[in-house]
């Protein structure tokens, strides 16, 4: 299985720009999205850039990408943590 991963470029490229993300600095092909300037967060996927993203969806998708880290090593997690997004809203909660 391939995971779409966030990386921030840090060197624009018009077809390949450097970018950081959790597995380090890697180059990124940009021809899917077309060329970002630095500090965009892209998702990486496979070399590719898919979509430009905000900070605080690469927040929420690396935390996502640590929680499933800590369930493959057999770690239990608090979900609310890892993947807030997923949690049931407060109103329909109510109503179960």
């Amino acid at each position: 299985m391939c995971i779409g991963v966030p990386v921030q470029v840090i060197e624009k490229g018009e077809f390949m720009s450097l970018c950081k993300g959790r597995n380090g600095e890697e180059q990124v092909n940009m021809m899917l999205i077309g060329p970002q300037p630095v500090g965009t967060w892209v998702v990486n996927f496979l070399g590719s850039a898919r979509e430009a993203i905000s900070e605080e969806d690469a927040i929420n998708l690396n935390k996502a990408l640590d929680g499933m880290l800590e369930l493959m090593t057999g770690n239990d997690i608090d979900v609310d943590h890892y993947f807030p997004d997923m949690g049931i809203p407060e109103e329909r909660s109510e109503e179960s």
